[in-house]
C-alpha cells in the first residue's frame, strides 16, 4: 500500500526538501505541500492523505490549533516536525496531547533537514498504522475515582505511540491515595519533564520526572527520563528507583523491558503491570516474567489503541490476564490493588 503524505510547513525550503526526500522513499507518495493550515484543510478534503507532517509555528493558525480542529472532524495520523526550542517544547507536547502520533526535532538550519530523513520516514510509516478516532474538545478531567484504602502495590506502566493521551486518560481518574506508579513512555530527552509537569497540573496524584533514588509511595507517579533506563530497587519495605545509563534495548532508552524485568525481580506479586498503546514489542517478554512472579497484568484493548503493537505482543507472549478498553483501566487497577492489598 502506498502511503499518501501531506506536508504542512510555512517554510518553502522545508516543503521542498521534505517533498524531495519523502518522494524518493518506496511506498510513500507526497500528495501535496501546504504553506498554512487553511491551504492544508482544502487539500485534506480534496486528496484524503493517510499521514500529515505538521509544523507548529505557522501564519494564520498555529499547528496545535489546527491539529485540535482536524482531530475533532477528520482525524489524520500526524507527525509534528518542529524546531522544538526550549520555549516551544511545551507546545509540541501539547500537540502530542491533542493527538499527534510522533514529534521530531527540525534542524535549526532548514537545508540540514535531510539529516533527519531516516527518522522522518520511519515516523511516517509508523503513523500510517495508527488507529485514530474523533477526539472531543478537551474538557476538565472527569471526577476522580475513589480507592477505598492505601495499598503497598506498585503499578508499572509501559507505553509508546499514543501513550501521551492514554496515560493522561488513566492518571486524571486516580485519587491521591492511589498505589505508587512507575512509567516508561517512549519520548525524547526533555519531553518527559514537560509531560510530567503537565500531568501534575491535571491530576490528584503527584507526577514528576524521576531522579535516581526517588521513593515509590502511594499517590506518587514517577516517569522515566527520556535518556535513562529506570529500574526498581528495594531497601526493606521501601521501594525506590534507580536510573541507569546503559545501551538502548530494542532501540529504546528508556525501555519498558528494563523496567518490567526489574519489577518482576524486585516487586514480584506486589506488582500490577499495564501495557498501553505503542508500536513494537518492548516489554512483552518482561511482562511474561511479571506473570511468572505472580504480578497482575493488564493490556489496553485493540479498539482503544492508537497502535496495537506492544499490547498485542504482550498478549501473544502470555503475559496478560486482562484486556480492557482504555476508559476502564483506571477503575480496574484501583479495584485490583485494593483486593490484592487485602490478600497481602
Amino acid at each position: 500500500m502506498t502511503i499518501k503524505v501531506l506536508i504542512v510547513d510555512d517554510s518553502a525550503v522545508v516543503r521542498q526538501v521534505l517533498t524531495s526526500y519523502l518522494g524518493k522513499q518506496p511506498g510513500i507518495r507526497v500528495i501535496g505541500a501546504a504553506a498554512d493550515p487553511f491551504i492544508a484543510r482544502d487539500m485534506i478534503v480534496r486528496e484524503m492523505p493517510d499521514v500529515m507532517t505538521l509544523d507548529i509555528e505557522m501564519p494564520r493558525m498555529d499547528g496545535v490549533t489546527f491539529l485540535r480542529k482536524i482531530m475533532s472532524i477528520r482525524p489524520i495520523p500526524t507527525v509534528v516536525v518542529s524546531s522544538l526550542t526550549p520555549e516551544g517544547s511545551e507546545v509540541a507536547l501539547e500537540a502530542l496531547a491533542c493527538g499527534a502520533v510522533e514529534v521530531l526535532c527540525k534542524p535549526s538550519v532548514a537545508y540540514d533537514i535531510g539529516s533527519m530523513v531516516e527518522d522522518l520516514c520511519a515516523s511516517v510509516r509508523r503513523a500510517a498504522t495508527a488507529r485514530l478516532s474523533i477526539r472531543a474538545a478537551v474538557t476538565a478531567p472527569a471526577e476522580r475515582l475513589a480507592l477505598t484504602r492505601t495499598t503497598d502495590q506498585i503499578v508499572a506502566i509501559g507505553s509508546s505511540t499514543g501513550g501521551v493521551t492514554a496515560l493522561e486518560t488513566i492518571l486524571v481518574r486516580l485519587p491521591a491515595s492511589s498505589p505508587g506508579i512507575v512509567i516508561v513512555q517512549h519520548m525524547p530527552v526533555g519531553f518527559t519533564r514537560l509531560f510530567a509537569q503537565r500531568l501534575s497540573g491535571l491530576c490528584a496524584v503527584e507526577v514528576r520526572e524521576t531522579v535516581d533514588g526517588d521513593v515509590v509511595t502511594p499517590g506518587r507517579v514517577l516517569i522515566a527520563p527520556g535518556d535513562r533506563h529506570m529500574v526498581m530497587a528495594r531497601s526493606g519495605a521501601r521501594y525506590f528507583v534507580r536510573l541507569e545509563d546503559g545501551p538502548r534495548v530494542g532501540l529504546h532508552k528508556p525501555a519498558v523491558d528494563v523496567l518490567f524485568r526489574s519489577v518482576a525481580k524486585v516487586v514480584g506479586r506486589n506488582a500490577i503491570g499495564i501495557m498501553l498503546t505503542g508500536m513494537g514489542k518492548d516489554g512483552a517478554e518482561a511482562m511474561k516474567m511479571m506473570h511468572d512472579q505472580g504480578a497482575a497484568r493488564i493490556a489496553q484493548d485493540e479498539a482503544s489503541c492508537v497502535v496495537f503493537g506492544m499490547p498485542k505482543e504482550a498478549i501473544a507472549a502470555g503475559g496478560v490476564d486482562k484486556i480492557l478498553p482504555l476508559d476502564h483501566i483506571a477503575q480496574h487497577l484501583l479495584t485490583l490493588a485494593d483486593k490484592r492489598s487485602q490478600v497481602n
